[in-house]
């Protein structure tokens, strides 16, 4: 699948991370998630996706972030993501959408070697937007780790 240039800003406590918009399918207010029970902290439980069964995680403590309360700004992000040449949705808690935002590739920096507290793994770039630094996400490497523990 070829990567566009265009990339989805959300909040997770303070932070600012995007995500290319080939894998963002769905944006959605938090609807009912049922509970899962002995599953890790980060799975949230499932919910109903226009009659299909979705898991929903929760990519705080991924990234040592306190999660913050729902409010009105809280939403679903439904991703798609390959393993293995099997593609599957999930859908990700985040604290806020922003904005979509178009970046040449020429202005994404590479992933930070140090002085990160996040894996430099789950980071694809980083975009300096003003005096901010956006974290890009290798949406397959931080997702494809949590959701083995729900399939």
């Amino acid at each position: 699948m070829e990567k566009l240039n265009s990339y989805l800003t959300f909040k997770l406590g303070n932070e600012t991370f995007a995500a290319n918009v080939t894998h963002v399918l769905h944006i959605l207010g938090v609807p009912e998630i049922t509970k899962m029970p002995n599953s890790p902290d980060y799975v949230l439980g499932v919910m109903n996706l226009r009659g299909q069964v979705l898991p929903v995680i929760d990519p705080h403590p991924r990234f040592k972030i306190k999660p913050q309360e729902t409010t009105k700004n809280t939403c679903i992000v439904v991703l798609e993501i390959t393993i293995n040449d099997e593609k599957f949705q999930i859908g990700s808690l985040m604290d806020s959408v922003q904005e979509v935002i178009e970046v040449d590739k020429a202005n994404i920096l590479p992933p930070p070697e140090l002085g990160t507290e996040y894996n430099s793994k789950y980071i694809e770039g980083v975009i300096q937007k003003g005096e901010k630094f956006i974290l890009i996400l290798n949406i397959t490497q931080v997702f494809s780790e949590l959701s083995s523990d729900i399939k």
